[in-house]
């Protein structure tokens, strides 16, 4: 049974917030998400963190603006997920209103995986939809390529330069890149380490206008507004559910204002439309519940391409003949959900959760664009760190895993590594989410050592589910303003939204 714990907080902080003039309840609230200054709740632009503090940006920046100066081809190599759709986009927008010779392409990820490999790399120099005449001189991953060691290899035997954008937690060994950029790279003293791929994106555009500024090719007056973009960025931002810091926070709040006032992409103002969603009382929630997973069902089923080129068009027609597409795989996304949870849920009637630290689960019929989110949904049903495998290649299968509070996923898939080399072909990913690869016949074994590995790991009482809240509500304390007011702030990941229990009487 889940048990209902009430947030902690510091009294003598709580009390320095109210002598502010907040009132009590948002003091307790906020104290108890280590608020402990009024300023850090302000979402003014001019509070973001400056692209001087990380690493590389401005030496990208100088690189990207010598390439535009000698029209030399980009090509972004995108991740399939919502966050490297709106990395691409945000790319794709600003470098071409900047003067760049810029294209993308994204690996279909049932046919050549995740990140920046070696057959991306000589499909982007000259097969599928790229000739040998666009081959690209410089390839720019977005939201990818901190492990692609072996791509980035291939790139340069192939004589083209790699730049990656990325925020993924790197391995052992970096990619011999030209340049990267990444917040949580060896040496990089960025204050947030949380931003998405896209942030990163934004965070190296804002260095390389700066840079076109200093060339001369833009004045104050002419420099393409980057703000136009804060609704992208905060959509890839809650989309891919990292942690709403303080800097986060910014660009999540700046995007949303974009959005209730109109201002938004004709993407996705379309994709609220046809969700039948009211953009001017647009808050994080419909960023993660309603954009987001129809950016990914395309990238799920069907190709992120479809949602690159949402995101991209300024076509107000075109957008809603998309969002419409965009809706509709969505929708089969949700039925091969269910058939896959049902499936699963039968395998689970046979096997005791509470028995095991760990739930690891392989179907041959399992659509393999749809294993992350049934692995969160059996992670929330039984509050245990879960991977659920679908055969990708012949002969492997892949996996997508979601973890819980105490358990560091990739940190976990590093010891099953380092313990069992010859079990994991490649994996990656956070602290709640992770992918892997594995021989299917490699499997069973596979199963028995994470669950060793976890239990070292975890303790029985990591396994109890709790749910934090804010305690109780005063009776002054039930009113549409406080009610209006807790509306208005962007919250999520790390910043939760606030609940409140006490003992009730249910009249009706």
């Amino acid at each position: 049974m889940p048990h209902i714990q009430a947030r902690s907080y510091s009294a003598d902080t709580v009390q320095h917030l109210i002598n502010t003039g907040m009132s009590h309840l948002l003091a307790r609230i906020y104290a108890a998400r280590d608020i402990a200054e009024i300023t850090q709740l302000n979402t003014d632009l001019r509070g973001l963190l400056p692209f001087t503090l990380l690493k590389n940006a401005q030496d990208m920046a100088v690189i990207l603006a010598d390439a535009i100066s000698a029209q030399r081809n980009i090509l972004i190599v995108a991740d399939y997920d919502a966050d490297g759709a709106t990395a691409c986009a945000v790319g794709l927008r600003s470098l071409r209103a900047m003067g760049a010779k810029v294209s993308f392409i994204v690996p279909n990820r049932f046919e050549y995986g995740y990140g920046l490999t070696p057959e991306i790399v000589r499909l982007a120099a000259g097969g599928g939809d790229h000739s040998h005449a666009n081959k690209p001189d410089i390839i720019l991953t977005v939201d990818n390529g901190i492990s692609s060691v072996e791509g980035v290899a291939e790139a340069t035997r192939l004589g083209i330069e790699v730049l990656i954008t990325d925020h993924h937690l790197p391995g052992d060994t970096l990619p011999d890149a030209r340049c990267i950029v990444n917040p949580n790279q060896h040496g990089c003293t960025f204050p947030s380490k949380n931003l998405a791929g896209v942030g990163v994106m934004f965070y190296v555009l804002l260095a390389l206008r700066a840079e076109l500024r200093s060339r001369g090719v833009f004045t104050a007056t002419t420099q393409p507004n980057l703000a136009e973009l804060l609704d992208i960025v905060a959509l890839g931002t809650v989309a891919d559910v990292v942690k709403l810091d303080e800097n986060n926070r910014i660009l999540v709040q700046q995007g949303l204002q974009r959005i209730r006032a109109g201002r938004a992409c004709a993407g996705i103002q379309a994709i609220l439309a046809v969700a039948r969603k009211d953009a001017s009382k647009a808050s994080a929630y419909e960023l993660g519940f309603v954009v987001g997973p129809r950016l990914n069902a395309a990238g799920r089923l069907d190709d992120i391409s479809l949602g690159i080129q949402c995101l991209t068009t300024d076509d107000p027609i075109l957008a809603m003949s998309i969002a419409a597409q965009l809706d509709t795989l969505n929708h089969e996304r949700r039925a091969i959900e269910a058939d896959m949870q049902q499936a699963a849920l039968l395998v689970l009637e046979s096997v005791n959760p509470a028995d095991n630290y760990s739930l690891t689960l392989f179907d041959a019929g399992w659509h393999q664009g749809v294993i992350g989110i049934l692995a969160s949904r059996l992670k929330d049903k039984f509050h245990r760190p879960t991977i659920a495998f679908a055969r990708s290649l012949a002969g492997e299968i892949k996996g997508s895993g979601r973890s819980i509070a105490g358990l560091h996923l990739r940190d976990a898939l590093d010891l099953v590594a380092k313990r069992h080399p010859h079990l994991l072909q490649k994996f990656g990913g956070h602290a709640m989410a992770a992918g892997l690869s594995l021989r299917e016949q490699d499997f069973a074994e596979f199963q028995q050592v994470f669950e060793a590995v976890v239990q070292s790991l975890l303790t029985p009482a990591h396994l109890n589910k709790i749910i934090e809240t804010d305690g109780a509500l005063n009776l002054s304390e039930f009113s549409l303003d406080i009610a209006h007011s807790l509306e208005q702030q962007v919250w999520g990941q790390g910043f939760p939204s606030p609940i409140f229990n006490n003992h009730f009487t249910v009249k009706n």
